[in-house]
């Protein structure tokens, strides 16, 4: 069986009017997969609690990072 891990996603906020204490701008979040969040326009991310809760998708730009970075951005969380 083979063990297939979520691709890792992550996003630099740009946006933070109604979320102020939850999100910093110009701070990088993790996403956490969630189809049916997408197609509500929305990103299940992991905020400031660290704890993933959804939020409108225009208050973040999407990254690539190489691997070696995110697993550096995972250990750094």
């Amino acid at each position: 069986m083979i063990n297939e891990q979520p691709e890792l996603r992550f996003v630099i906020c740009i946006e933070n009017t109604e979320y102020p204490v939850a999100l910093e701008r110009r701070k990088i979040y993790q996403v956490l997969p969630d189809d049916r969040a997408e197609t509500q326009h929305l990103l299940r991310v992991i905020d400031e609690s660290g704890e993933d809760y959804l939020y409108p998708q225009g208050y973040f730009i999407p990254v690539d990072f190489a691997p070696s970075i995110q697993e550096a951005l995972l250990h750094a969380a």
